[in-house]
């Protein structure tokens, strides 16, 4: 993740901003392949939340791909997001090891989210385990007519899930509802 372009707080911010108004058309996530061969997408459909754990891409109607994932241009782990394509920052999409590209734009969560212009989003800093000066963006929070998503850099605290999570990990995780969001730990 170190290839990713330096993010400003400032930057950051109106970039997640010029999202207000575009409609995402598509949304791809990579997730870590694994099993002997290194061959085998991992899970990453637990219900009411997913984890696309090396990140998501956003192909609007406008032209322009987004990408989310983990990166520590903050000082520790926080979800970034860029308008580039994923395979800007992966290396590996599709080999051994690697990371998967998986299509979630047919999933039902993502349906009531998908083909509305974005109406708000927002960054969700989080501050309180990092320091009063260290400002890390936890999760991008995107908001429809229809639908709403939170994406987050995040996971389960254990393997299998049992409720609990941790935020600010080089993971993402992506929720959609309210309750859910709570349950993460992410600001609602």
């Amino acid at each position: 993740m170190d290839s990713a372009p330096k993010l400003t707080v400032e930057g950051y911010e109106r970039l997640v901003a010029g999202l207000r108004g575009q409609t995402v058309l598509t949304v791809d996530y990579f997730v870590l392949m694994t099993g002997d061969e290194g061959t085998t997408p991992d899970e990453w459909d637990y219900g009411a939340w997913h984890e696309p754990t090396m990140g998501i891409e956003l192909a609007m109607d406008s032209g322009v791909t987004y990408s989310a994932t983990w990166n520590h241009t903050f000082g520790h782990y926080g979800l970034e997001l860029y308008q580039a394509p994923m395979g800007d920052f992966l290396l590996n999409i599709g080999g051994p090891g690697g990371s998967a590209r998986t299509s979630a734009t047919g999933h039902p969560l993502w349906a009531a989210f998908i083909a509305a212009p974005i109406e708000s989003c927002h960054i969700l800093w989080s501050d309180h385990e990092h320091g009063p000066e260290t400002q890390i963006p936890e999760a991008v929070r995107l908001r429809t007519a229809t639908g709403q998503v939170w994406i987050a850099a995040g996971r389960p605290a254990t393997y299998p899930p049992n409720g609990r999570f941790h935020l600010c990990t080089d993971d993402v995780l992506v929720t959609f509802d309210v309750e859910m969001a709570a349950r993460v730990g992410l600001k609602t």
